[in-house]
């Protein structure tokens, strides 16, 4: 499962890349809910890297 760490500037381009809609707002960063499939889109598009696997 991925998980977004506090380097996330809330830009918005994992939310959207994301295939089964497991990423939403969180409180000042995105987060990843339990749906997360380990496909790695949300890694591939974050500017900051903040979608790490876990």
């Amino acid at each position: 499962m991925y998980v977004i760490k506090d380097s996330c500037i809330s830009c918005g381009a994992c939310e959207a890349e994301c295939p089964v809609g497991a990423i939403s707002a969180g409180d000042g960063i995105y987060v990843i809910s339990s749906e997360c499939i380990d496909c790695g889109a949300c890694a591939n598009v974050c500017p900051v890297d903040a979608p790490q696997a876990e």
